[in-house]
């Protein structure tokens, strides 16, 4: 077995199902699939037996943990030589596995990441927060490009790694790094790979669909949390802090800046906001083909710099780590 793909999963079948079914129709098929139901209490069990006769499919069942614990639990339990660590909310097109095996021909690779993309079929605030999150114009633009200002760190919804690297790093951390536990456990596995020697780069080609947040309230939470988790790993890693990783924060401080000097400027100083907006609504409009999720893009990178913002401003003024 040359591929082990482990899904963490909490409530959510119907998200398992359209992974699993974009999994069966790759066009590469030497891997297997290990599924481990954190915890649900809506499992996905009846999707896997589903797909028992087409996938080479493994379902285990564990007491929750959160998505970290439950992706060691599905290493210790996987056969391949590599394993790809895929989130529940993602799905694969076609060609995900070849162009995987493909870079790998081309330069072998001890760990490596893939960008994401939004599907046609995602919803309208899923298409903006997919901009947010990747565009160039915002901090997203660093996340998955062809072009990397520095290393490229893979984040947990599409990473791959040597089965045995995983095991000698210990995986991914029990550490709480945010208010919520998910938040930057990925980011401290991809800096203890880089610390510990190994190899690491991004596959442009091995990209997936990611749902990401469905509505802005969740989103803001995501973002918010990231960057809260942000200043902690600085704290444990002072190279993991960048000058980029400050923008979304000195946005905000700008932000508000702006609206409180707006009534003594006769809302001059509103005007490069305004022309930020303009920028990101007919760039997302023209990359979506439409109007409406150009202007849900203005809403979603503001809720992506500022929530970041005042996450990681909340976490630097908050003096430990959590």
């Amino acid at each position: 077995m040359k591929y082990s793909i482990v899904v963490p999963v909490y409530n959510r079948p119907d998200e398992v199902d359209e992974l699993l079914e974009s999994l069966s129709s790759q066009t590469f098929k030497d891997f297997e699939v290990v599924i481990v139901e954190d915890g649900s209490k809506i499992t996905c069990k009846d999707v896997c037996e589903k797909y028992a006769n087409i996938l080479d499919l493994h379902y285990y069942y564990k007491e929750n943990s959160g998505p970290g614990q439950s992706r060691n639990y599905g290493v210790e339990r996987a056969r391949g030589e590599y394993v790809l660590i895929v989130d529940s909310d993602a799905v694969a097109p076609h060609g995900f596995m070849q162009a995987i095996d493909d870079e790998l021909q081309r330069q072998p690779s001890d760990a490596w990441g893939g960008p994401d993309a939004a599907h046609e079929s995602f919803t309208d605030v899923q298409k903006a927060i997919s901009y947010a999150m990747t565009s160039f114009f915002t901090t997203g633009g660093i996340r998955g490009g062809k072009k990397q200002l520095d290393k490229f760190y893979p984040r947990s919804f599409n990473l791959g790694i040597r089965r045995e690297a995983y095991l000698a790093l210990g995986g991914f951390s029990k550490t709480r790094f945010s208010k919520m536990s998910l938040y930057g456990e990925d980011i401290d596995f991809s800096i203890r790979i880089y610390k510990a020697g190994y190899s690491c780069r991004l596959f442009p080609e091995a990209w997936v669909w990611h749902k990401r947040r469905t509505d802005f309230r969740k989103f803001w939470r995501q973002v918010y949390n990231s960057g809260y988790a942000r200043v902690n790993l600085w704290r444990m890693y002072p190279e993991a802090l960048k000058p980029v990783h400050a923008l979304p924060s000195v946005f905000t401080v700008g932000v508000a800046a702006l609206l409180l000097l707006a009534p003594f400027t006769c809302a001059l100083s509103l005007v490069l906001l305004l022309l930020y907006a303009l920028l990101i609504l007919i760039d997302s409009s023209i990359q979506s083909k439409s109007l409406k999720v150009g202007i849900l893009s203005v809403a979603a990178v503001f809720v992506q710099l500022i929530g970041y913002g005042i996450g990681f401003l909340e976490s630097l003024f908050s003096g430990k780590l959590r």
